[in-house]
């Protein structure tokens, strides 16, 4: 498509996180943000029935985003009716339910729920860990087939209602169109899909025994996966008929926001949860599914694009429970000051940020959190500060140790200038830890989902997205700050 038309095109992305919905309209020739909104302001709760539980609803989820663009809309800076194509950025590894009236039959058993882990883990070792991680490229573990496996046993009811199974990508994608798609992607996140038949995983669906109908058609992520419904446009002052033409899981298209796209390529976040995310061309995989190997967004059954990703449920929790425990009242940014007050290491105070569920670094164990040496003679609230950033920026450098052991070497990492990376105790902390380069660019989530709908309609091609997108800053190590002897301390306290 030429530039002369893509010039009065606004693509809009939309990124459903833990925390809130966030929209972006961009400017589809220059893929600038001509608005963005979130909703809602304060952070979305998550339903924890018993220890280890972790819920949401769809529908609320649904709410959010039609509030999230009503938001967006009232700025007044664009026309709605110019846009064109939506994409979706979502949470990953969730199981949403519906029936056959599309009717969601159970709340959303979310990413950092523990339940299923021994489901997970008896699926390992029957089908056998080699074929798991040879064809799989995981081990069951954690994963949506899992949380599905676990309805089944106990939820029986539930479970005989279900006709189609879903990503909660998936279902705000039915929810817009009335049409239920998946991809390889979004199957793979699930440990649905065989990487060497480059199908649905025989072994996975025989040993749970699930029906291969509960699965939606399944569409390459730049594609259709369906066009607005009428009624669903007038309310959310939309053109009839746009399609949504893109959908990934919140670690692939946050690479993708940041031209991570090739091998060798890295991607870091740091919000609820902590991600490095690496791009390979060979099917690699951790032998310990420490870490776990995904389809990206670009790969085909010709071409190899594994997102190798690490991932820490407790990171930005952890800050966040400091924040809302240790310093009511205070906003995120006088946290990040006081933290600026204590020097690195923080007197011998540390924090292992582990308190949100299973740990798949730690082969799925349940950490906790913990802070180490207080000494109440000496330290602050402010020392606490540091030392719980500090400690994610550790968590970080102990997950990429097992990433380098795979092979992925970063000789830089990109992260958006988002979340934990606008605390500069944060970022200087996980850049002399890491010891790698980081460059921070102006993106986020629902931004690479609105150039991810750019990809899926034709407006561009993934070689010209980013022509436009240049890095905000380049941090360097600094050899005089004295992170690596503080890690070792820190790694010596782990439980």
């Amino acid at each position: 498509m030429s530039n002369q038309n893509a010039c009065h095109m606004l693509l809009l992305g939309i990124d459903l996180g833990t925390s809130s919905i966030k929209v972006s309209a961009i400017n589809a020739a220059t893929r600038a943000v001509i608005a963005s909104a979130q909703y809602p302001d304060t952070e979305s709760g998550i339903t924890a029935l018993q220890p280890g539980w972790a819920e949401q609803s769809p529908e609320m989820w649904w709410e959010h985003t039609k509030q999230a663009i009503a938001k967006m809309h009232a700025s007044r800076k664009y026309n709605p009716l110019d846009i064109s194509a939506i994409g979706i950025a979502y949470q990953m590894h969730g199981l949403v339910l519906v029936d056959k009236d599309q009717k969601v039959l159970r709340d959303s058993i979310i990413w950092c729920d523990s339940r299923a882990v021994p489901y997970g883990d008896k699926a390992f070792a029957s089908i056998g860990e080699e074929k798991c991680l040879s064809h799989l490229l995981n081990s069951p573990g954690n994963f949506t087939a899992a949380k599905l496996a676990w309805v089944k046993e106990n939820e029986p009811a539930v479970f005989a209602q279900i006709d189609k199974i879903m990503l909660p990508g998936d279902f705000l994608s039915m929810k817009l169109t009335g049409e239920i798609t998946t991809s390889s992607s979004a199957l793979s996140e699930g440990i649905f899909w065989d990487f060497k038949t480059n199908a649905l995983s025989e072994d996975v669906f025989a040993y749970f025994g699930f029906s291969k109908d509960v699965i939606p058609a399944i569409q390459p992520v730049f594609s259709p996966h369906g066009t607005l419904q009428n009624a669903v446009a007038d309310s959310l002052q939309l053109k009839k008929g746009i399609p949504v033409t893109y959908k990934a899981g919140d670690q692939p298209n946050n690479a993708l926001s940041l031209n991570v796209m090739q091998p060798g390529e890295v991607a870091a976040t740091a919000g609820t949860s902590g991600v490095i995310y690496g791009v390979a061309d060979t099917l690699a995989y951790d032998k310990l599914s420490r870490v776990n190997g995904f389809a990206h967004v670009n790969h085909t059954a010709q071409q190899n694009r594994i997102g190798i990703l690490l991932c820490i449920n407790g990171t930005g929790i952890q800050n966040r429970w400091l924040k809302d425990n240790m310093a009511q009242g205070e906003t995120y940014v006088s946290l990040n000051k006081k933290a600026e007050t204590i020097e690195a290491g923080c007197e011998g105070l540390f924090v292992h940020p582990f308190g949100n569920g299973a740990e798949r670094m730690f082969c799925n164990k349940i950490i906790g959190s913990h802070i180490r040496n207080i000494d109440l003679n000496k330290h602050t609230a402010a020392h606490l500060y540091r030392a719980g950033q500090e400690g994610i920026a550790f968590a970080f450098r102990y997950g990429l140790d097992i990433m380098r052991e795979n092979g992925t070497n970063p000789s830089v990492i990109r992260a958006g200038k988002a979340n934990m990376f606008l605390s500069n105790v944060f970022t200087e902390a996980f850049v002399n830890t890491l010891n790698v380069p980081v460059e921070l660019y102006d993106c986020d989530g629902s931004v690479g989902a609105a150039i991810g709908a750019g990809i899926g309609n034709g407006v561009f091609t993934e070689k010209n997205a980013f022509e436009n997108i240049q890095p905000l800053q380049l941090i360097q190590p600094d050899k005089a700050k004295q992170y690596d002897a503080l890690y070792e301390q820190w790694k010596t306290l782990l439980p």
